[in-house]
């Protein structure tokens, strides 16, 4: 990895260089402005900007005029328009719903010799035009019989993917990530936080790049939306199994000149928020930065209720626990783009994320046999832990336009290191049938970290066609080094001191690395279209066990993973998509790691290292109808059918703790033969009044397990659904 780095990157810049002298067109005009009313001074939201030129038609060899571009204006009334030429005389006309159209003659002020410009570097300037504020005349007539409503709405849906909005929800002001994954229709979210889509767990992307940024370390207000794409095409990565992908764009603002804002919040537990946006941009310079800071309290109610299983005895198991989190979380983000060419931009931007809470929480447990008497017995757990994280990122990136409009190529590079520690005491105390106290256990300690590094290297290029059609490809190279310790102690109840238990003691690395490489094509023609790729990935990896100096290895050979998308558009109103992609789930390395996790005494959880890797087909059938203004209805019909299973599964063991000479069940993983789930979702979209919409959502899915290879386990199935309304 870190010799082909650099190769990869001296080629990708190579590349670009040359490609860079390629283009003759000097479309490279900028014009941007704004709306406002003539009488009222406000604001002019989803107006039409027309582009127009005057030019020769090769069909009757005479001039016509050419609509280049058509923009709507935003909701502060503004609007641009980019890559127009800058040679010749053109027209903007300007009309908006109750107001009167608005023409205007407009020239970019290049100085030409001999047709052709003597330097792009001198003309920089001279290639951007503001308009500055453009005011229109208020029409009565069209007043009197029309209402403008151009708000964007909270949820977007596509065939290929649905859009939530995050700005337009307030209710997750001064929350995190998993608050605004709360509020989106297809997603089921736990009480820790954990997300699932179609009953599966989500691959994380911002930027539509994947991140080590867990939900809960991400600020809800700087998320600009987040796109739901359950089966992601031969783009982007295989692995994740049929899981999908949940891509949180961030916010970043590239309106001409200064702006920001400032904002603060209190939650319904008495916690203060503050945070700030700024954004400058100045000819070829686009600057912007963030910060976010958040007092948070949490408080859970937790029940759980398992029957233990064991020969001609059953142990029935309850545990009703109430933690309290307590602290802060702190973010920060800024970057710059360059322009340095009138057709590329180098970016470069970095991030932190910052947080430290205390926990305190107490478990009442209550052990009874369902079969004998008098083994009765209850006890209390208490636990106060501090916790604290840090995660840290910069990226580079530079992208080039074609003079062909589409035509474009990227490379960037990503490194993030997070890091972690915590402390945690546990208390426990217990009494027997009659409430009597038994003898005292002692106190126990559990105190662990980790660092993970990852350094990611991306390339895409993308070539349009005359008839409509797209090609892409890129390739990829993603690193990741990752170390964790975990120690725990008993307090010797002679002495009041913590010994360590030496059995116990965890202290692991791992590097692991993922090659690939993709080509997409897709067509469009008049009112079907398809796309069609192949993606191509090896992965390895490289782990040990430093206090015990064992070592884990394995190499995933090169697999294809095609992926087909084929769209129909039935009416104006109407469309429908079938599509099917071949996916991969890789065991993660605390899945294959041999070491008994204690950190919840009665919940024992330890890896298998034979696991081997999960494949998946998966196919949908989509089906899309806004049968009515504000009314609208997206139905999925989705199959999965994977091979080498990654399952959950429990057997019976002696406790490896010393302190503990009985046997416990334990919690871990295996491959089962073969799965199958076949599932129905349906999201709809209704307009009740002005004010009011509703976004229901209903899920209903069937799983099959054929697990019976496993010691102790059988084939299985479960039907389940889940629904939500918002």
């Amino acid at each position: 990895m870190t010799r082909a780095l650099p190769l990869i990157i001296f080629l990708s810049l190579c590349v670009l260089g040359i490609n860079a002298q390629s283009g003759a067109q000097l479309d490279v005009g900028f014009v941007y402005g704004k709306l406002i009313s003539d009488n009222s001074q406000k604001i002019i939201e989803g107006a039409t900007v027309q582009f127009l030129q005057n030019r020769l038609d090769s069909a009757s060899r005479k001039k016509a005029e050419f609509v280049l571009a058509i923009v709507l204006t935003d909701k502060k009334g503004e609007f641009s328009i980019r890559n127009l030429p800058v040679n010749g005389n053109f027209k903007i006309i300007i009309s908006a719903i109750g107001y009167e159209s608005l023409e205007q003659k407009i020239s970019f002020d290049v100085k030409l010799a001999g047709g052709k410009p003597a330097d792009l570097r001198n003309i920089a300037d001279d290639v951007v035009k503001d308009l500055g504020n453009i005011r229109l005349k208020e029409d009565p007539h069209q007043l009197q019989n029309v209402t403008v409503n151009a708000n964007r709405p909270l949820l977007e849906m596509y065939l290929d993917k649905k859009v939530y909005n995050v700005e337009k929800d307030l209710s997750v002001t001064g929350g995190t990530a998993v608050d605004v994954m709360k509020n989106i229709p297809s997603l089921i979210v736990d009480i820790d936080g954990n997300v699932r889509l179609r009953n599966a767990s989500p691959q994380i992307f911002v930027d539509g790049r994947p991140t080590t940024l867990s939900l809960d370390q991400i600020p809800a207000d700087q998320i600009a939306s987040v796109e739901i794409i359950s089966n992601p095409s031969a783009k982007y990565d295989a692995s994740g199994g049929g899981a999908g992908i949940l891509n949180i764009v961030l916010k970043k603002n590239k309106k001409t000149g200064y702006n920001g804002n400032i904002r603060a919040s209190i939650d319904s537990r008495g916690k203060p928020g503050v945070g700030a946006d700024i954004n400058v941009t100045q000819k070829k310079i686009n600057f912007f930065a963030a910060g976010q800071f958040n007092a948070r309290k949490n408080i859970s109610t937790v029940r759980s209720e398992r029957v233990d299983f064991s020969g001609a005895d059953s142990i029935l198991i309850k545990q009703d626990n109430r933690p309290v989190f307590n602290g802060y979380l702190a973010f920060g983000r800024a970057g710059a783009d360059l322009l340095l060419t009138n057709r590329t931009t180098l970016s470069l931007s970095g991030n932190f994320f910052k947080g430290d809470f205390t926990v305190k929480d107490r478990i009442n447990i209550f052990r009874d046999s369902l079969t004998a008497t008098n083994k009765r017995s209850t006890s209390m757990r208490d636990l106060g832990a501090d916790i604290s994280f840090l995660n840290k990122g910069v990226s580079l990136g530079v992208k080039h336009n074609f003079a062909k409009q589409g035509r474009e190529y990227t490379a960037d590079f990503n490194f993030n290191e997070s890091s972690n520690d915590n402390i945690s005491n546990y208390q426990s105390n217990g009494f027997d049938a009659q409430g009597n106290p038994l003898p005292a256990m002692g106190a126990e300690r559990a105190t662990g970290g980790g660092n993970t590094k990852t350094y990611t290297f991306q390339t895409d290029y993308t070539l349009p066609f005359d008839n409509g059609s797209k090609f892409e490809t890129g390739a990829r190279i993603a690193a990741r080094n990752y170390s964790s310790w975990n120690n725990n102690f008993l307090q010797d109840l002679s002495t009041g001191k913590y010994v360590l238990l030496p059995t116990t003691v965890v202290n692991f690395k791992f590097n692991d690395v993922v090659y690939a490489a993709y080509g997409n094509y897709s067509r469009q023609i008049n009112k079907f279209s398809f796309q069609a790729g192949l993606r191509l990935e090896r992965s390895s990896y490289d782990g040990n066990i430093v206090n015990k100096n064992q070592r884990f290895s394995n190499k995933y050979p090169a697999s294809l993973f095609p992926s087909i998308f084929l769209s129909q558009k039935i009416s104006e109103k109407e469309s429908a998509q079938l599509n099917y992609s071949r996916k991969i789930n890789r065991p993660s390395f605390y899945q294959i790691l041999p070491f008994v996790d204690f950190s919840d005494s009665l919940n024992l959880a330890v890896g298998n290292p034979n696991l081997v890797p999960e494949f998946t087909n998966l196919a949908e059938l989509v089906y899309s109808n806004n049968y009515k203004q504000g009314q609208s209805i997206l139905a999925s019909f989705y199959f999965q059918q994977s091979n080498n299973l990654i399952t959950r599964y429990q057997y019976k063991a002696p406790n490896t703790n010393p302190a503990q000479t009985d046997s416990v069940i334990y919690n871990s993983f295996a491959n089962a033969n073969k799965s199958y789930t076949t599932g129905l979702e349906l999201t709809g979209k209704n307009t009740v009044g002005k004010w009011w919409d509703i976004t229901s959502n209903l899920n209903l899915y069937n799983a099959i397990v054929k697990a019976a290879n496993i010691p102790g386990a059988d084939n299985n199935s479960r039907f389940s659904w889940s629904a939500k309304l918002i």
